[in-house]
């Protein structure tokens, strides 16, 4: 629909409201409900919203050091501009509009360090070499039988999983609780996050959904678009959905990865395809590969953005720890999968299901094209058996402290993104690693309250 049939089908609306969202640097959606007079008029002009969500942090505590908004700043508006591609209405919401939003400034330009405004200027740089990306994101994450006020009581404590024991890929866990999976399945088709797949993963409430693949901004709408409405459907079934990346130490992480490939223009030919080549991967694919790798240590905090992220990045745990690529290998940083034309891609399995996907596809399509503008040769052999155990060509950075202060760093992450970007992002992460050193954890309790 264009801009007029929104606006049609908004004065026929049963609805005197729409409900807008953008996104902050952490890739939680920041939104409010519009009166639809108001919003008709925001498709026009855009609007202004508080520039705090990107002076603050995920709990809403205002960074003491970023440059771009602070108390310095006066927390003014910036300018909001509405999607008008993204609308939709909410169906476990009685259909209630939906619209997404980034932000810029019409005589500026857009805001640095919105997620959303840097991912299209990436594809912006993808266009003009001529390539068209189709990414789609996938996840795993943790349910369990409770509400925001009972995980609260037990202090995050001893919750309910929804289901018990490790039952991966379970027909019957499925079934016992039908009710929610299918609603899941329903609503987000309904919602335009449609899903090629939905699965129980091994361990107690967990469960996978791959997302169907589209175009990259469509695909990273879809994939912040499924986080919260996931968690949404599943507050109507009396469950709660987690998508930190580590639970517990006892089991494997939860994944977000991330699946890419490079077309032409009209979107006919996968240009990562090489039907002459004996693997079937094009230069093109092995240029975008060896960009990525190259870049991988310098861009970590934009697939890995939490302290929590680094407890899922280690060995043995399906999560890689090492620069590797492979084919069809789950143990290296990087998946090939090069079986035919339509089906060629990078599975990229860094990425966790705590990432903000606007800003993990940035850097995935980032750094890819460096390798192909910088015509990097894939000198790195394929990895045969177990990624963990070729430290060859060196290993991720080991926790958010190290990570951040590498991008900060890094001339290689200010040319992909800008020293706005860099610098506002690389202060937010260093904030999170203080605000995580000032706590006692329940780790240092156990280890030390009575022995030593």
């Amino acid at each position: 629909m264009d801009k007029q049939d929104i606006i049609k089908q908004l004065k026929e609306s049963k609805h005197s409201k729409v409900k807008v969202a953008i996104t902050d640097i952490d890739g939680v959606l920041r939104g409010k409900l519009m009166h639809t007079d108001k919003l008709i008029s925001a498709l026009e002009s855009g609007f202004g919203f508080c520039s705090v969500v990107f002076g603050w942090d995920m709990g809403d505590f205002a960074y003491d050091s970023t440059e771009l908004v602070g108390w310095h700043t006066g927390y003014g508006d910036f300018d909001a501009q509405l999607d008008i591609n993204t609308f939709r209405t909410i169906p476990w919401e009685d259909d209630t509009p939906f619209l997404l939003g980034d932000f810029s400034n019409k005589t500026d330009g857009d805001i640095p360090v919105c997620p959303r405004s840097l991912l299209k200027r990436v594809i912006a740089e993808a266009e003009k070499m001529g390539y068209n990306p189709m990414f789609s994101q996938e996840f795993e994450w943790f349910n369990f039988r409770e509400t925001s006020h009972s995980v609260s009581e037990k202090n995050f404590q001893s919750l309910q999983a929804l289901t018990p024991g490790m039952f991966g890929y379970s027909i019957l866990r499925m079934s016992e609780n039908s009710d929610f999976f299918n609603a899941l399945f329903e609503h987000l088709k309904s919602f335009g996050v449609p899903l090629e797949g939905l699965h129980t993963e091994t361990g107690p409430g967990v469960t996978e959904a791959a997302i169907q693949y589209s175009g990259i901004l469509e695909a990273a709408d879809r994939a912040t678009l499924f986080k919260s409405a996931t968690k949404e459907i599943a507050y109507k079934h009396g469950i709660m959905a987690s998508f930190m990346a580590k639970q517990t130490s006892k089991l494997p992480g939860c994944s977000g990865h991330i699946h890419q490939s490079l077309w032409d223009k009209d979107n006919k030919n996968n240009l990562f395809y090489d039907e002459a080549a004996s693997d079937h991967m094009s230069d093109i694919m092995r240029s975008y590969i060896a960009g990525q790798l190259y870049c991988l240590p310098y861009i970590l905090p934009m697939f890995a953005p939490t302290i929590n992220s680094y407890k899922r990045l280690v060995e043995g745990a399906w999560a890689p720890t090492t620069l590797t690529w492979g084919h069809d290998n789950r143990t290296t940083a990087l998946r090939v999968l090069a079986a035919s034309s339509k089906a060629t891609r990078i599975e990229h399995r860094v990425v966790g299901s705590d990432v903000n996907p606007y800003l993990a596809m940035a850097a995935a399509l980032a750094s890819g094209l460096y390798g192909i503008k910088h015509g990097l040769k894939l000198d790195i052999p394929p990895t045969s058996g177990n990624g963990y155990k070729n430290l060859s060509h060196g290993v991720l950075p080991a926790n958010l402290f190290e990570a951040s202060n590498k991008m900060k760093d890094s001339d290689i992450a200010n040319t992909l993104f800008g020293d706005t970007f860099v610098n506002h992002f690389t202060t937010t992460r260093a904030w999170e690693w203080r605000q995580f050193s000032k706590e006692v954890t329940d780790w240092e309790t156990k280890r030390y309250f009575e022995i030593i």
